[in-house]
């Protein structure tokens, strides 16, 4: 466990970390994934996972990165740590901080996380929270950048929620420096808030509700699950239906284009069957990526 007068690398969000950092994660995220990096450097650490969200992805790929650098992962479910509510979430950090040699934290409110990270004296990762989904980001630029190269002064175009996953794209706009176009209802845009600081860093972001307008010669087209999607909220489909993306949205996009989802999707909702199970899809590279980047993350807090 780590020393309280260690530095300690959290992993919260990308617009905390500059960009020569988060570079430096995805330069280690590659080199694992094609064996450059072939040793075990987290032997005898080990990980703990909350979650008060479940997720097979998150799960899978921060328990099996652990294994394959040499460590070892623990799940804790909300029913065992009750976060934040049978225990103080600053008390959670203290106590994880005796066992383990940094947590992970799937939740809802981000200000957990902060009071996880604040009184914590180990790594602590985001793996998700109602307003970010930093992870998430790091696999997808990892697979943009496998697909189209350097994703410096490309475009990018999200259609559909103004999410956490939004906003994480706009963080890693400013980051990465690409042009970041949001298609969304008026209703459903991204944080005001994000979008101020992002483009306070020069970030070029631009919000439309014209999914057209989005897409037009766009290098990567992204879409991602609906708000309420499976709640009888026939409004709600109805409000973001206009942004599916489908085959006739694709052809406005760059020839080349490639279509992005960090899934579950459900299919003939935010995207039809032919546009994910098409030629453009990466998906599934993008999901296996979440393993990779996940190493990446895990280095950096865990050795640096």
């Amino acid at each position: 466990m780590a020393d309280e007068t260690d530095e300690i690398r959290h992993f919260l969000d990308l617009d905390l970390l500059d960009t020569d950092t988060l570079r430096g994660i995805l330069n280690t995220a590659h080199e694992y994934k094609i064996g450059n990096k072939d040793y075990r450097p987290l032997d005898g650490q080990i990980l703990a996972m909350i979650f008060d969200k479940p997720s097979m992805r998150t799960r899978v790929s921060f328990q099996v990165g652990m294994m394959q650098l040499g460590g070892e992962a623990i799940m804790l479910s909300d029913n065992e740590t009750q976060f934040g509510r049978r225990e103080s979430v600053a008390d959670t950090a203290r106590v994880l901080s005796r066992y383990v040699d940094a947590i992970m934290v799937r939740t809802d409110d981000p200000a957990k996380v902060q009071e996880l990270a604040e009184y914590a004296t180990i790594p602590v990762i985001n793996g998700l929270t109602d307003a970010t989904h930093p992870c998430q980001l790091m696999a997808d630029i990892m697979t943009f950048e496998e697909h189209r190269g350097d994703v410096t002064g490309r475009t990018i175009a999200w259609c559909g929620d103004g999410n956490n996953v939004a906003a994480s794209w706009v963080h890693a706009a400013a980051r990465f420096h690409f042009t970041l176009r949001l298609a969304t209802p008026d209703s459903r845009r991204v944080d005001p808030a994000v979008i101020a600081w992002a483009q306070a860093q020069g970030a070029d972001i631009v919000e439309t509700d014209d999914p057209v307008a989005a897409v037009k010669h766009a290098d990567a087209v992204i879409a991602d699950t609906w708000i309420s999607m499976g709640s009888e909220d026939a409004n709600v489909h109805n409000l973001f239906m206009p942004y599916q993306v489908n085959e006739a949205l694709m052809e406005e996009a760059h020839e080349e284009a490639i279509f992005m989802h960090c899934l579950p999707a459900h299919r003939e909702d935010e995207v039809t069957t032919g546009v994910i199970d098409g030629p453009q899809s990466v998906v599934f590279d993008e999901a296996e990526n979440r393993l990779h980047a996940q190493k990446g993350v895990l280095a950096w807090s865990l050795i640096g």
